[in-house]
């Protein structure tokens, strides 16, 4: 399948075009939220986010960040040809639950350590996410877990079509 034409950039945007394969991790100058069931459950100013061409970056805030009963092990682990293996969480929070809602690397590959600690959340299933002051839009489709803020053009892999990307 042939590679799609990157949407137009205007100053102060980033295309998923340009982001490397593989992918490369940098920190998160914003602060950055996360509300479930009407409650925050994860503040931070430390967080990371993972940029890889084709897909909105996918944000990591540290385990500590998330409030306490936020996040519960789960059964189930999945596998990333550069960042190894996943573990799951169910997310709790104001009395929801999403299961299987958030992610990890226990043990992330070589040149992924700065991810050990860090959690990743499926915007879509949580009431809000924030980049700075600004509410992110999940990436389309159930499978990956980018967050897509008004500074980031496509288009992105997971809308219909996308899958040989």
């Amino acid at each position: 399948m042939r590679r799609p034409v990157p949407d137009p950039i205007h100053a102060g945007e980033e295309s998923v075009w340009d982001y490397p394969r593989p992918p490369r991790v940098e920190p998160v100058p914003e602060r950055v939220t996360i509300r479930l069931g009407g409650v925050l459950i994860a503040d931070t100013t430390g967080a990371v986010r993972v940029l890889e061409t084709s897909h909105p970056p996918v944000y990591y805030l540290p385990f500590e960040s998330f409030v306490d009963g936020a996040l519960i092990p789960t059964e189930g682990s999945s596998f990333c040809e550069f960042k190894g293996e996943a573990a799951y969480f169910d997310v709790h929070g104001g009395g929801r639950v999403v299961r299987r809602g958030a992610w990890t690397y226990p043990r992330p590959a070589r040149g992924f350590e700065s991810l050990t600690g860090g959690v990743a959340v499926y915007a879509g299933d949580m009431d809000a996410c924030t980049v700075g002051d600004e509410l992110v839009t999940p990436q389309p489709g159930r499978f990956y877990g980018g967050w897509i803020t008004s500074s980031i053009r496509g288009p992105f892999k997971g809308e219909p079509g996308s899958m040989g990307w």
